[in-house]
């Protein structure tokens, strides 16, 4: 049987683990934040507590069979509803999914202390809060590469043609999707429009101010990202 001292220990380990990969939440200001993930945390530690060693002055009376990972087992599929809680759809988006896999990693790891595997504890918080806090600036910068972003042109007719639009873009001239020419709302005027796949935001308005520095370029405008 486990100790209470051991068990107050898993419980407060369990809590401290919770409150560091909610901490990275809270700052978000996501609605499952630090207090929720402790919670999740202890719980799931206690399930397990409770799963192991909750039934142990039963184990040796005669013609019982407990299976003790019975109740950590329910604590997998049931945090589900929790985590169905934080997922939101905003128009046609879906937010609140790293959260709610968040809240799944935490009763993993409450699991995990409950039954006194410490290391593996302590390395899968380190890991969930690396993912959490470390990889979303690098996703942020790959998603932001692949938006098509464009550039709406006013020049003069007949001026700004694919050769001069290669030499603006030097090396980036292959990330150009698409060039469209209008006749423009004024006389010997023509609308240019302009996109590029694969190029951040700061490219494409490096683009855009050497476009402004060609004399015949009458009006550069940074179109929306596609």
């Amino acid at each position: 049987m486990l100790g209470n001292g051991e068990m107050v220990a898993r419980l407060v380990l369990a809590g401290a683990m919770g409150s560091v990969v909610g901490f990275e939440r809270e700052r978000l200001l996501w609605a499952a934040g630090l207090r929720t993930h402790m919670l999740v945390c202890v719980g799931a530690c206690l399930f397990m507590i409770v799963s192991a060693f909750g039934f142990s002055d039963v184990l040796g009376q005669k013609d019982v069979v407990l299976d003790p990972s019975r109740v950590a087992a329910q604590v997998v599929s049931g945090i589900g509803f929790l985590g169905a809680g934080t997922i939101l759809l905003r128009g046609e988006v879906v937010k609140g999914l790293t959260t709610a896999a968040s809240l799944w990693a935490v009763a993993a790891i409450g699991l995990a202390v409950g039954g006194g595997l410490y290391v593996a504890g302590i390395a899968a918080t380190v890991l969930v809060v690396g993912i959490l806090a470390g990889v979303k600036p690098l996703e942020d910068r790959w998603r932001d590469r692949l938006h098509t972003r464009s550039l709406q042109l006013t020049v003069k007719a007949g001026c700004l043609s694919i050769e001069t639009l290669q030499e603006v873009t030097g090396e980036r001239a292959s990330r150009v999707r698409q060039f469209v020419v209008r006749p423009g709302e004024a006389d010997g005027q023509e609308e240019v429009t302009i996109a590029f796949v694969r190029l951040s935001q700061t490219s494409v308005a490096a683009i855009a101010e050497r476009l402004r520095q060609n004399p015949n370029v009458v009006k550069v405008r940074l179109g929306s990202d596609l």
